[in-house]
């Protein structure tokens, strides 16, 4: 499954899905832009009926690493209100635990949605949003080994057993570090990014916003657009592409 494409100027581009029936999403677990994004995505393509036609190959966006710190807790529960009230339905939650259970990171649960494509595009997508549920709704450490596999457990598609010894042998990680680099340099805008086979592609799909009071972790984000028909544009663009 790793991709193996070319852009427009015939050149070997990496953030490109390898088939057509495929959309790259580069996202990571604890923003709250992707948590929509990929809502939106799952319920597009329900609505449109194309489940079963078109699959989402998740990516890692990890802003630890492009920003060389924790992703902050402040700005994360900034934006719940805001991006909470545009998709209710993904499922929202203040923090309600206690600082010390709160993720410091999530390349582990990135690592592991990975390690889950080896069963099946299904199998990886289902763990992806259960575990963007189990952070934004559940207030869960997905930060854990044994939270990531309680919730693979819970999605019914993943054999976690199989996961278990792919996540502890670290043959995800890799894969990882390469979708990292893929998208350094400005080379993916943001988290999120979808990219099609043809390559198409848009950053923060219909969402435009501006942060007042100050920055991410300090003041807070303002909507400027929101405009949900861009995914259907998208999936039924993909699907012309099958």
């Amino acid at each position: 499954m790793t991709p193996a494409t070319t852009g427009t100027d015939g050149q070997f581009d990496p953030r490109l899905p390898a088939a057509p029936d495929t959309i790259a999403v580069y996202t990571d677990l604890n923003c709250s832009f992707a948590h929509v994004a990929v809502h939106r995505l799952h319920e597009t393509r329900r609505r449109l009926g194309l489940e079963g036609r078109l699959w989402f190959d998740l990516r890692a966006f990890p802003l630890e690493l492009f920003n060389r710190e924790v992703n902050a807790r402040p700005g994360v529960d900034s934006e719940i209100s805001v991006l909470g009230a545009l998709e209710p339905g993904a499922g929202w939650r203040l923090w309600q635990g206690p600082d010390w259970a709160y993720p410091v990171t999530t390349l582990p649960a990135l690592e592991a949605v990975h390690a889950a494509k080896a069963q099946g595009w299904h199998a990886s997508e289902q763990l992806d949003r259960a575990l963007r549920r189990a952070f934004w709704a559940e207030n869960r450490c997905i930060s854990q080994r044994h939270v990531i596999l309680d919730v693979a457990a819970e999605t019914g598609a993943v054999d976690v057993a199989a996961l278990a010894e792919a996540f502890d042998s670290g043959t995800a990680r890799p894969a990882i570090m390469a979708q990292y680099e893929s998208a350094r340099d400005g080379r993916v805008d943001c988290s999120p990014h979808l990219f099609l086979h043809d390559g198409t592609d848009s950053a923060n799909p219909g969402i435009t916003a501006h942060w007042v009071n100050g920055g991410f972790g300090v003041g807070y984000p303002v909507i400027d657009e929101d405009r949900p028909e861009v995914y259907d544009k998208l999936l039924t663009h993909a699907a012309t592409l099958l």
